[in-house]
Parts: structure tokens; sequence; C-alpha cells
């Protein structure tokens, strides 16, 4: 498996104040400055660090302290509790080990679900644990505050583009059909790490990723000028990672990031990851640019279906080995 260079977020200018970017703090200096910081930080990386973000710790305390009592419990205790454990969407059970073509051996146990908008009916994402009893009531409140969030950063990464600062959010309207899917991964700490990924690599089929990470444990590994580089964070802090729609819908002025997991050693890692996207019939575009911005645009996108992308997505990344799949599926999108 490759070596890898190590960039800890905390060493680098990578972590955006969400404080500072919010209305109301236009006529200090500071705001303007987060603003440069952002469209630099964003363009080079594809991610950023959140601070000063707004969501109470009670709650993400709560979806920690949820996601940690569920995966506690005995696989037989998990099924149980899901009733579709080992159902498509959730197959992993930490013990299975999955070999694709081309790729070292995966290893994770994974939860997914789809939070928004709230369906009755199990279409293949609703599938929420019934142990710890308040799991789906803390991951829904997670949700709502995360969407909040989300939705300021799209208006701040629009105005530090020079941008209308609706251009994005827009496309995620109405908010009430705007979805969100949360992916919880739980990486048990592994004896052979040199031989086996977390994740293999790949890019957000999502407009915004939140990600979240309990304890510090390092794993995420993001490609950077054709290296891996090893990104780490404090508990107290999420980590924003841009996706292919807003990649699209920037005309690849912010670009998706390719990245992977590794797995922990001496010790277990878990990860939750929230997904942010349009409705799935909403079509998305490339915004309008000025001219002088036109010589940075290396390739044109074109206009898709939310839904009809995704599709493509899922199914390319099926067929696609570690030597092929590099920013592959995108091309679905480009003019």
């Amino acid at each position: 498996m490759e070596k890898c260079g190590e960039a800890g977020f905390n060493d680098l200018p990578m972590a955006i104040d969400v404080a500072k970017l919010r209305l109301g703090f236009e006529t200090h200096e500071g705001r303007a400055q987060e603003l440069a910081k952002l469209a630099a930080v964003a363009k080079e990386w594809g991610m950023f660090l959140v601070t000063n973000h707004g969501i109470p710790e009670p709650v993400l305390r709560g979806v920690k302290d949820v996601v940690k009592s569920f995966f506690q419990l005995s696989l037989e205790e998990k099924k149980a509790s899901l009733g579709s454990y080992m159902s498509k969407e959730n197959k992993e059970d930490g013990r299975n080990f999955l070999k694709a073509e081309d790729q070292p051996l995966i290893r994770v146990d994974r939860l997914t679900m789809k939070v928004a908008p709230k369906e009755e009916t199990d279409q293949g994402l609703a599938v929420w644990p019934r142990t710890p009893a308040n799991f789906r009531q803390v991951m829904e409140s997670y949700a709502e505050e995360a969407r909040k969030l989300c939705g300021e950063l799209l208006c701040a990464l629009a105005e530090a583009l020079t941008l209308e600062r609706d251009v994005f959010l827009q496309k995620f309207e109405p908010s009430k059909e705007s979805e969100v899917k949360v992916k919880v991964n739980y990486y048990p700490a592994c004896p052979r790490p040199e031989q086996v990924l977390g994740l293999p690599a790949h890019s957000d089929g999502s407009g915004l990723t939140l990600l979240m990470q309990f304890d510090s444990v390092a794993g995420l590994q993001v490609l950077k000028d054709m290296k891996w580089t090893t990104v780490s964070w404090p508990p107290d802090t999420l980590l924003l990672n841009f996706g292919d729609l807003l990649e699209i819908m920037s005309n690849g002025r912010l670009k998706s990031s390719w990245h992977r997991v590794m797995p922990p050693v001496g010790t277990d890692r878990t990860s939750i990851a929230l997904f942010y996207n349009p409705p799935p019939y909403v079509e998305i575009e490339p915004v309008p640019i000025g001219d002088e911005d036109k010589s940075s645009i290396e390739e044109e996108y074109k206009k898709v279906v939310v839904g009809e992308y995704l599709h493509h997505l899922y199914s390319s990344r099926s067929l696609a080995t570690s030597t092929t799949a590099i920013k592959q599926a995108i091309t679905f999108a480009k003019a």
C-alpha cells in the first residue's frame, strides 16, 4: 500500500471560523479575511475544518452516545435492532472482508440511514436502530442543525467566489425536500493495516458532506498533488467535504475531493458522514461566471438531473477499480 504524507489540519490554515462568516459580521474586517481564506482553502483542498459552527454541544454529544451504544451491541443484537441489518445498504458486519478487483481488503461496519425527507416506508436507506431507543430522535436533531450549517456554508462559498449568495443554496429548495443521508462507519482495530482499507478511494455523490469523527483517531486520507495525505482534526471540530454535485454547480471551481480511509492501528475509529443533497428531481448546472474567471476553468460542465447523476455515479463505482476510478464518473456531467 502506498505511503503518504502527514498533514494534521491543526497545523495548516484550513480551519474556517463560521462565526466570522455569518451575516451581521459584515462590518468587521475579519469577515473579509475569512472569506478570502475560505476561497483559498476550498480551491486548494476541496475540504476544510469548521469551527464555531453553532451546532450545540449536547446535540453532538448525543450523536456520539447513541452511535457508540449501538456499535457496542453484539452482531446478533444489532441485527435484531435493525431488522434488516444484512440488507444491501447495511451488509458489512465488521467481520466481513470484501475483496474488490485491484484493491486491498476492505473492513468496515456500516450503518446508513435516510434522515430527510422523512419517509414512513423503508426505501433501503430508512434503516433505524431500535436500540438505543432515542437513536432516531437524536440523529434527526443533528441532521436539522447540520442542514442549517450547510445552508450557511453554501452561501459563504458562493460569496467567497464573488457569486450571488443563494446561487448554490437555491438548488436545495424547497428545503423540506432536500435530502439528508447519514452514514456511520465503525472501523475496528486492525491487526493487518498494511493489507486492509477502511473505505476505498472515492469522491462523494453529494452537494456537501459534513464529517464528524470520534476521539481524533486519524484515518482519512485525501489525494493532493497525486500524493495521499493523512488528515486529522480535534474531536470538537467538524470537517466539510465537497461532493460531485457542488463541483458541477461551481463549474469545477470547487472540486470534490478524492479520498479514502485507512484502518486504525491499535484502536477502533468511528466517523459519521452527513450528505446534503438537492432534491433528486432538481436540475443542476454550472453557475454563470465572469469573463475574468473563465481562464481558470479547465473543463465545462453541463446540466444534469441530480437523481440521474447519482444513479450513474453509483453504477460506475460498482464497476471501477482503484487504477481507473479517479473522478471518472463525473465525466457524465461534462459538456
